[in-house]
């Protein structure tokens, strides 16, 4: 069993070496997508990413309960691709309709810290490989906003506990990885 993080800002070609990685693996892929088409844009966002994916692929759809997910379809003939760690992070944020306050300590729903654990409980599971992709944010200026402070807090603590129960771990910068962990 191989557990990757591949992660990186917008952009930074972090979905293309998952994909990558996961095609190179001569293994079935099923890709457990955690976007959901609230407007528009995401649902053009969504379109792309499912056009750049192979047809033979099996896509999963799960916002919510992705450490149920994992347990599924993690298998020794399979990899299972992650995509994105952070959009699964703020819908668990706003799961339950909370309007967060500009200014003050953010509460995060229940449901966030129940997950959040349950994610970290599966990854320790030995069920297959996994490939997950996740984003920077910590690298920019501190955002303004209580919940944006609390999101980008969130995701940087995320990042650094799935890297840590991770074999690899690659940032992606100008489409280029650069190996932090590889055991």
């Amino acid at each position: 069993m191989t557990r990757t993080l591949v992660f990186g800002g917008a952009r930074s070609g972090k979905s293309a070496h998952a994909e990558q990685l996961a095609a190179a693996s001569g293994k079935e892929v099923v890709y457990i997508a955690t976007a959901a088409a609230g407007d528009a844009e995401m649902t053009a966002r969504i379109a792309h990413h499912r056009a750049q994916r192979p047809q033979h692929w099996r896509t999963i759809e799960e916002p919510f309960a992705l450490a149920a997910a994992l347990a599924e379809w993690r298998a020794p003939q399979r990899l299972v691709l992650v995509d994105c760690l952070t959009l699964w992070l703020s819908n668990l944020m706003f799961s339950d309709g909370t309007q967060y306050p500009d200014i003050g300590m953010i509460e995060l729903p229940a449901r966030f810290h129940e997950q959040r654990a349950a994610l970290l409980d599966e990854l320790a599971v030995d069920r297959g490989d996994v490939v997950m992709v996740s984003n920077e944010v910590g690298m920019g200026i501190v955002p303004w906003g209580a919940v944006s402070r609390s999101y980008a807090d969130e995701a940087g603590r995320l990042n650094q506990s799935v890297a840590a129960v991770c074999d690899r771990v690659a940032f992606i910068a100008a489409g280029l990885p650069l190996m932090l962990k590889d055991t």
